[in-house]
């Protein structure tokens, strides 16, 4: 790195604020240096909690959001928020970049919240999200939320990024439980029923009970199939299931995601949320999930950046045989075929590639 980036790292690694949002300012821009930067960003990362929200538009994921980083705050912890928003069609950046709905931790410098454009990247989770969270984890954060859009594919993109994902689902909602089925529930970690004072709220949690039931067998811990609301939680603000992990003879039983009732706007069920996200972090660590997911994070990141980088020197090529439009047309005229035109742009790194396995081997 320069004399400049390794400034900036130190001041980063210092706890200021400047640098902290001038080093996600350069991995939002890829700015010349950020992979360098980024890289030295990894051995001061591991200690922060990385949490996913994400949901349909409308359940109340920027006030929820909100809530839960007054409640970190009110427990002395600090917390990094990544705002994942619609690009704007025009300049590429943020749509809701002022984030002026977390109002509660407005002035508050041990709350960063940093809003990134979907930059068009499928499902909206970028791989510079990723980084973002990296430099937060670096700076010192306690906890590090991403909130997402809400739609398409970004549900499963914020897994690989998140340790636990909490699913928010607007009462009323029997459609989206349907579409749930579809992939959902294979990456929540615990549902929020929000604005649960809404009619339909009980409803919605026995549909989601019925669904995690049917997922186990009906044999997870914490499934009731009576339907009614756990010892000790009210309706409204509380979770619905045992989400505990402990057994008897030492291991650990598989994590059944938890119904949690909320009321954002007031704050109801948030120490409850709270408590849950906290237990699935237990979880992690006694069973040795998190150590899983943090292996397949980064074998996802090395897939990532060596497919972006071999894409790279492929354009290039491209490039030197003249372009995708000179291509086609000779496709077109019916002199070649895309079968043959990628295998002629490949066979160079092929025989690179061959040739460093044979050095490698130490044979003549």
């Amino acid at each position: 790195m320069n004399s400049d980036d390794d400034a900036l790292l130190e001041d980063l690694l210092a706890g200021k604020y400047r640098a902290l949002a001038r080093v996600i300012s350069k991995i939002e821009d890829r700015s010349t240096g950020y992979r360098e930067l980024v890289s030295e960003l990894y051995a001061h990362t591991g200690g922060a909690d990385v949490i996913g929200i994400t949901g349909s538009p409308g359940a109340g994921k920027s006030t929820l959001v909100d809530k839960l980083a007054e409640t970190y705050r009110e427990r002395g912890e600090t917390v990094g928020i990544v705002a994942i928003d619609p690009s704007s069609p025009f300049t590429g950046g943020a749509v809701l970049g002022d984030r002026i709905r977390m109002a509660s931790t407005v002035g508050d410098m041990d709350v960063f919240v940093r809003s990134m454009s979907a930059r068009g990247t499928l499902g909206g989770l970028s791989t510079a999200t990723a980084d973002a969270v990296k430099a937060m984890d670096a700076f010192g954060k306690d906890k590090i939320i991403i909130e997402t859009v809400g739609a398409g594919q970004n549900e499963i993109d914020v897994v690989r990024t998140a340790d636990t994902v909490a699913v928010l689902v607007p009462p009323g909602s029997g459609d989206e439980i349907q579409t749930l089925k579809a992939g959902i529930l294979e990456i929540a970690d615990v549902f929020v029923v929000n604005k649960a004072d809404r009619d339909g709220a009980d409803r919605t949690v026995q549909e989601l009970r019925e669904m995690i039931s049917l997922d186990d067998g009906g044999q997870g811990h914490g499934s009731d199939p009576s339907g009614h609301h756990g010892p000790g939680t009210g309706v409204g603000h509380g979770t619905d299931t045992d989400s505990s992990t402990a057994v008897d003879d030492g291991t650990v039983e598989e994590w059944t995601p938890p119904i949690v009732e909320t009321i954002a706007t007031t704050g109801d069920g948030i120490d409850a949320l709270v408590d849950e996200l906290s237990a699935h972090r237990t979880y992690l660590v006694e069973s040795g999930e998190r150590a899983t997911k943090a292996r397949n994070r980064y074998a996802e990141e090395i897939r990532t950046l060596l497919r972006e980088d071999v894409h790279a020197i492929l354009e290039d090529e491209l490039e030197r045989a003249g372009g995708t439009d000179e291509l086609a047309d000779a496709v077109r005229r019916g002199e070649t075929d895309p079968y043959t035109i990628a295998d002629e742009l490949l066979d160079p790194v092929e025989r690179c590639l061959e040739e460093l396995d044979v050095e490698g081997s130490g044979e003549p």
